[in-house]
């Protein structure tokens, strides 16, 4: 293996960072690194806005998605609306089975009736183009701050907040919802913060949220998205919110030493679980919480749901590979049940597409006479594409990004959709991406040996992180293992670990969590020699601290 210095040339060169980007890239300064938020289109009009109804006292709605960008989003508004000394504001997160994604036209006359003044969306509404007209109707100045890809026909709203949208200079067209509404707040504070009393840099303890989103909705950690992520684990560990606190300390996590893993594998699907199983204001209220009873109370109802939705989703897997083991294999996934709940189709759908190195259409239905589904990619097709391009009528509607998006189909269009996708797609078109083998060796950084697990090549490896998408974790092949032990753990047995001997008859473990020795075409045992994929990570898991490995894949 290269030594240390050559090893960090290396992983920078993997993934294309020059040498004059080399200091920034490792040492994110958030001063150098933000970006001035006036850059982006309407973000003058927007912040004028906000303060003309704070000093007229108008009704403010906050609208967010449901997921685990939109609500950080909303806690960052209502932390700043809360410092400012503001309280004609209400947090409105749509209920995901009755309502579904995005912004909703009966609680936009709900909102008429109420005298709103001014409506500001997180994460959504830039495909709202009819609802933005009955607002504005009503006398609703509409904002729309959202990070997905506009459609042809934009709404026409008093302001929108998206880096994506034509005519837009902003630098970084790659920021989640949450990161959005972070510029927002800096902009606000920049124009006002003196009139408001607020100390400049205040809005550095919103770090916290965006960098959750930022890390839970896979935008690329490049650019200033890298800043958002690093500095705002570094606000999480400072564990300044009662239920964040009682969140990890609930899952054995030290949140003084969080990573980017415990926030995406740990945290975000608790917050997801909320709008998912049951009221998504329970993720709202853990992580806005200022009284300790109340943030353990949020806390443990959020771990309790997290375990029955883990619990639905196996089910759920099991009746789509049975579905799937019967069907012939297509370029594009579409499947689906009446009897799936909605809530859990872009688990599955993610799950699916992973699996099977395929496009996934999933869908299900809430009781409502549509049925409503989740879409994941492989490889480099584009889902927005897709759907566009499908006959009309095929869709009730859709968005998203190229990567993932959700949609409803009426009940009559459903056992037509798969033809119509195929076609669009084209039956004869390969899914990019290669073979498995061809997949494993494009993101292999170095062949090297189980005596190269030590702390000074996890030190150089931690240099790069937080790792995401657009920054992947450095995984390394090692060839011709002989397997010195053979563990399977868990409550249901339903992790693997392994045991390999180093040159100084140190043993170096490898863990793959949902795997076990069946997961593996080549059936595992012990003494048989293995070329394995994997990641280095450290483990603080019961206070010991432990380096070892993660398995990627297990290649013949």
């Amino acid at each position: 293996m290269p030594n240390e210095i050559e090893l960090l040339d290396l992983l920078l060169k993997n993934r294309g960072i020059k040498e004059e980007d080399k200091e920034k890239f490792l040492n994110p300064s958030y001063e150098e690194g933000i970006y001035d938020p006036y850059l982006m289109k309407d973000m003058e009009k927007t912040v004028v806005r906000i303060f003309e109804a704070v000093e007229a006292k108008e009704k403010i709605v906050i609208y967010s998605d449901y997921d685990c960008d939109g609500i950080p989003a909303s806690v960052m508004m209502h932390d700043f609306f809360t410092k400012i000394g503001y309280t004609n504001f209400t947090i409105y997160i749509p209920d995901r089975h009755d309502e579904g994604y995005g912004l909703h036209m009966d609680a936009i006359k709900n909102f008429i009736n109420e005298k709103v003044n001014l409506l500001i969306t997180f994460d959504l509404g830039i495909t709202a183009v009819d609802e933005v007209v009955e607002a504005t109707a009503g006398g609703i100045d509409v904002i729309i701050t959202d990070h997905h890809l506009p459609h042809a026909q934009i709404p026409r709203a008093y302001a929108i907040l998206n880096p994506k949208q034509d005519g837009c200079a902003y630098p970084d067209k790659m920021l989640c919802g949450a990161g959005i509404a972070f510029k927002l707040i800096q902009a606000l504070i920049i124009k006002y913060g003196e009139y408001w009393n607020i100390n400049k840099g205040w809005e550095k303890w919103l770090l916290d949220m965006a960098g959750i989103a930022t890390l839970a909705d896979q935008v690329p950690l490049l650019d200033e998205n890298r800043v958002l992520a690093y500095y705002g684990l570094k606000v999480l560990q400072k564990g300044k919110r009662l239920g964040l606190v009682e969140i990890f300390k609930k899952a054995g996590v030290d949140i003084t030493k969080l990573s980017e893993e415990d926030v995406t594998f740990t945290l975000a699907p608790r917050i997801n679980a909320a709008s998912r199983m049951a009221d998504p204001m329970m993720a709202f209220e853990m992580l806005s919480a200022t009284d300790a009873v109340v943030a353990k109370a949020s806390a443990d109802n959020l771990a309790k749901i997290n375990d029955e939705r883990k619990i639905i989703v196996a089910h759920m897997m099991k009746d789509v590979k049975k579905t799937l083991s019967k069907r012939e294999d297509k370029k594009v996934i579409v499947i689906g049940n009446p009897t799936w709940r909605v809530g859990v189709l872009g688990i599955i759908a993610s799950k699916i597409a992973e699996e099977y190195k395929r496009p996934v259409f999933v869908w299900g239905t809430d009781g409502s006479d549509e049925l409503k589904g989740s879409c994941r990619s492989w490889g480099s097709v584009n889902l927005v594409e897709i759907m566009t391009a499908l006959p009309e009528n095929s869709l009730l509607g859709f968005g998203g990004h190229a990567g993932a998006g959700g949609f409803s189909v009426a009940q009559t269009e459903i056992h037509f959709l798969e033809e119509r996708i195929l076609k669009v797609y084209g039956e004869d078109k390969e899914v990019e991406g290669g073979s498995e083998g061809e997949e494993i060796k494009d993101r292999i950084e170095a062949i090297i040996s189980i005596d190269d697990i030590t702390p000074a090549n996890y030190n150089v490896i931690d240099k790069l992180a937080p790792y995401g998408e657009g920054n992947p974790k450095p995984k390394f092949l090692f060839k011709e293992l002989p397997i010195s032990a053979i563990k399977e753990f868990g409550k249901e047995k339903n992790h693997l670990e392994l045991s390999f001997l180093n040159s100084k008859g140190k043993v170096v473990k490898a863990i793959a969590f949902f795997k076990t020795r069946e997961s593996y075409n080549n059936m595992l045992n012990v003494g048989e020699r293995i070329n394995m994929v994997a990641t280095f990570e450290k483990s603080t898991f019961g206070g010991r601290t432990e380096l070892r490995l993660r398995i990627v894949d297990i290649l013949c």
